[in-house]
Parts: structure tokens; sequence; C-alpha cells
């Protein structure tokens, strides 16, 4: 890491939020290059602010924002944030979103930001701040219930990797120059956006309706003490995941019994029920899609029925997961719930990210 003397900043102000740790490993990454280099520099995690609404930006500070990438976007607690986020006319401004990186062989593999980028940088254009970085970092994916955790060897070499990258662009933007490395990957970003966009509607309340405890659940309430949205409560003696839930997989990859999983079968089956039973029986008795198109346009009446399939699926899920919860309480329902889901596999591994 180079230590450069001519320093642009006095202050920077890093807001980042972090389920697995990645986004906070990259966080303090830049926090160590910059106190390196002799500048005042905070960190401030979004998740654990009182009062979101009332930020007071210091005046030609630095101002950062790192966040994972959720769903091909930040997620929904960074994305309001931003929103409510003051504007400003001094303030120079980078972005940092972790993202699903892996490895294959030798070949470090990159993954996609989807509207995590540029639409974000866009909001912030909007309030005044000028953009000097949008630079994408990709820490392994944690995903797991798309996939087993990534093997601790190559997690190791990844970090390696990005954590030089971080502190390369850090030394870069501190010294006043500009690395818009994101805007690289605006073509794909922009082709995958309308999965982000379905994602946000969507995705994330299936899911949040996607996780349960089985009976290896010892009741630490760890999951639910750790959450860093407060999205898991306690219903029936066990936990329960709400809609608030962001897919952050903290709670699944700290849980010490690996008792958390993710309920394949539930919804997979639930998915199949509500789209090929549900409501194609809804639209066969509500003649909907004919009302609609006839007092809108093509475009207008595929949004609105959008929006209209949205509210129904996320509905019936909600519906769906309170009987499932209910019934995981007897043995039966639980084994079956237990022998759909990969994630109780011995070879589905959990993440965990090194510790800086």
């Amino acid at each position: 890491m180079r230590n450069i003397i001519n320093n642009k900043y006095k202050k920077v102000v890093l807001y980042y939020f972090s389920g697995t740790g990645n986004a906070r490993n990259a966080s303090i990454w830049f926090k160590n290059v910059s106190e390196s280099k002799n500048i005042d520099t905070e960190l401030i995690e979004i998740n654990k602010l009182e009062n979101r609404k009332k930020i007071q930006l210091q005046q030609d500070a630095l101002i950062g924002i790192c966040s994972p990438t959720h769903g091909f976007n930040f997620p929904p607690i960074v994305f309001h944030f931003i929103l409510r986020f003051p504007r400003s006319r001094n303030n120079k401004l980078f972005i940092i979103n972790t993202r699903a990186g892996m490895k294959m062989g030798k070949y470090f593999l990159p993954g996609l930001s989807g509207l995590a980028q540029f639409f974000i940088a866009i909001i912030l254009k909007f309030k005044g701040f000028k953009i000097v970085g949008m630079h994408p970092i990709d820490l392994p994916s944690n995903w797991i219930s798309f996939h087993p955790g990534i093997k601790p060897e190559v997690v190791q070499s990844i970090y390696v990797k990005r954590k030089k990258e971080t502190e390369q662009f850090a030394v870069k933007i501190l010294n006043g120059e500009k690395d818009l490395k994101a805007l690289r990957d605006i073509f794909q970003d922009v082709l995958i956006s309308p999965i982000a966009i379905l994602y946000y509607i969507i995705g994330r309340f299936v899911l949040a309706k996607s996780f349960y405890a089985s009976k290896d659940c010892t009741k630490c309430n760890l999951c639910i003490t750790k959450c860093p949205i407060h999205a898991i409560k306690t219903v029936d003696k066990r936990p329960f995941w709400t809609y608030k839930c962001e897919s952050c997989m903290k709670c699944m990859n700290i849980c010490p019994e690996r008792a958390i999983e993710t309920a394949h079968g539930f919804v997979f089956g639930v998915w199949f029920l509500i789209n090929s039973v549900i409501l194609y029986h809804i639209y066969k008795a509500i003649p909907i899609y004919d009302f609609i198109n006839s007092y809108f346009s093509i475009w207008l009446s595929k949004l609105i029925l959008l929006f209209f399939d949205a509210f129904l699926i996320f509905s019936f899920f909600i519906f769906f997961y309170w009987i499932f919860h209910f019934l995981i309480r007897f043995s039966f329902f639980e084994r079956i719930a237990i022998y759909t889901s990969l994630t109780k596999l011995k070879f589905w591994r959990r993440y965990k990210s090194p510790r800086n």
C-alpha cells in the first residue's frame, strides 16, 4: 500500500451497512488507509443510527457509502437511507458496493452490481454531491440460500486480492483523483436492472419468508439479538422472520447449531401453488386483465398488473408462511421441511468472513 502525503481531504465520513462482514471489512480497509495519511476518519454503521433524518454534513468532508449488493441493488435499509440523506453543495462522495465475487481455479470471477451503483449515484448527484468514486469490490459471495458457502481458503485468497484493490482505490480517492470503475459495467448492469426492480417489489419478501429454525435450535436468541435490522422475533417459542428481513444472511451464518435453514421445498411449492392455481382462479373469477387493458395503454397496463401480481404473491406468501411456521412444530412436517432444504446438506457450508 502506497502512503502518499499529498492529502486532498481533512475529514472522511464513511457510512456503511454490513450483514456477514464483507462491507464492514471494506470500510475498515478504506479507514486504515485514510488514517495512515493522518486524515480524521469516522465509520458510521447505518443500522445503528438513532435518527437517520437528522444527519449533519461537515462542510468539505469526503463522504463515503459502502454496502453489500442484495438482488442487484443496495439493501432497502441503505436505499431508504440514501433517499433521506441531506443535500450538499460542497461535499464530494464515493460509493463502494461489495458484490458476489467467486473464484474458479486461479481465476477470480466478478459479481454484478445492477442498480447498486449508477442509480444510487444519480440520486446523490441530484442531492448536490460530486461523485468522485464508484467502485465495486468483488468479495466472496455469501448468499448461501443459493449456493454452499465458499471454502475458507478460497475466501482468504479473494480477501487478499480485494483488500489490495480497496487500498489502491482509497489512495487514489484520498489524493484527489477520480475512480469510476463501476461505469465500465454499466451495460450489463442496465440489462439486469429489471431483476433488481422485481427483487425490490417481490423477491425480498419471498426470501424473507423462506427462513426457519429447525428442532436443533437451542433458543439462544443469537439470531434475534444480532439481526442488524431487527427483522426476527419470537413467535410460538421459535424464531420468526418478518417481512423486514433483507436476506443479509447474518443469522444463518452465525447460528452456532446450524439450525437456521432455507425452506427451498416450501418456497417452490408455494410459488407453484400461487402462480398455477390461486392466481389462475382469481383472474378467471375477476376479469381484471380485460378491465385494465380497456382503460390504460399497453405498457401502463403491464406495469399495473405487475404491481397487482406482486401484491397478491406477497400477501399469499405471508399467509402460507404463518401456516408453515405453525406446522413445523410437529415433527412430521419439520422432517419434510428439513429433507426439502438444501441448506441442511452436510456439504452446504456456512459463510465466515475473515476478521480485520
